[in-house]
């Protein structure tokens, strides 16, 4: 699932190729992918057609375009979903479920999704925030993001640290694979105990979480297969980078101990053995 540097990319994309334009047309080609939007598909195009995009947002892992009405097209990519931005004489995607064209007639907005786990819909007065997502905490990079509170909320869990970076009311925008790499570089097992954490070591994974999420920004994400690109069908470069997450067996980059992998919440985590303690029991 695309997490923050990924979503972030879109972001750009979508804030470069379709911020300040008209819509002019609507199609919904798999109902699904507007399950979201309750009052049905005919309702998601009669209330975008005429709207103009005024910005492109993100919240975590979900992207929002506010529209001149006030609402916004809410979009959570999924496990597969893609938001391209494409000629409209473009080939039409395999799994291709909503087209948006705009009065311009340039680029189109294409949202495709393979699984169809993702999805539109529109939020009623969400230009600022979706209501949708409020109970969504702020990500590590939101200016307005306090770091002493998610340091003191952290520590008041009684929890995995792992369990926690990855709870999206917490922290936002954190997936599977960059709190496993934010936790090798801290030298923290996933399963260490939250509430034994003292104020240094949880400050510094914060840091170490930022760190990670900026190289991953600079690199465009991470993509380990053709399911997450950005808005022009690219895919991101991180993964060369990955210190532990897919690395299972590969020598640990500053111990040389093999990287180990184990089942997490019907999903892997991987950890140096070594740099990473396993908490007693």
């Amino acid at each position: 699932m695309p997490e923050l540097p990924e979503v972030e990319t879109v972001r750009e994309g979508l804030a470069r190729w379709v911020v300040g334009r008209t819509i002019g047309e609507v199609n919904v080609a798999h109902p699904r992918a507007v399950r979201r939007h309750l009052a049905g598909a005919d309702d998601f195009t009669d209330a975008l057609v005429g709207r103009t995009v005024t910005g492109a947002r993100r919240r975590g892992k979900y992207l929002w375009l506010p529209l001149d009405s006030g609402d916004a097209i809410l979009c959570h990519l999924g496990m597969s979903g893609q938001m391209l931005v494409q000629p409209p004489d473009a080939p039409a995607e395999k799994h291709l479920h909503v087209r948006v064209d705009f009065t311009d007639g340039g680029r189109q907005l294409r949202f495709v999704d393979q699984r169809t786990f993702g999805g539109l819909s529109l939020s009623r007065d969400g230009a600022e925030l979706p209501p949708e997502i409020a109970h969504i905490a702020r990500d590590p990079v939101d200016p307005d993001f306090d770091d002493e509170a998610f340091v003191a909320a952290l520590r008041r869990k009684h929890t995995e640290v792992k369990r926690a970076l990855l709870d999206q009311t917490l922290i936002s925008g954190i997936g599977n694979i960059y709190a496993d790499e934010a936790l090798w570089r801290a030298r923290l097992h996933g399963r260490r105990a939250t509430h034994k954490l003292t104020r240094p070591p949880v400050r510094a994974l914060l840091g170490h979480v930022r760190d990670v999420l900026a190289e991953a920004l600079k690199a465009g994400g991470t993509s380990f297969d053709a399911l997450y690109v950005n808005v022009n069908g690219q895919s991101g470069y991180f993964d060369r980078s990955l210190n532990a997450y897919g690395r299972a067996d590969e020598p640990c980059g500053r111990c040389g101990t093999p990287i180990a992998r184990e089942a997490f919440m019907n999903r892997s985590s991987y950890f140096c053995p070594r740099c990473q303690r396993r908490p007693a029991s």
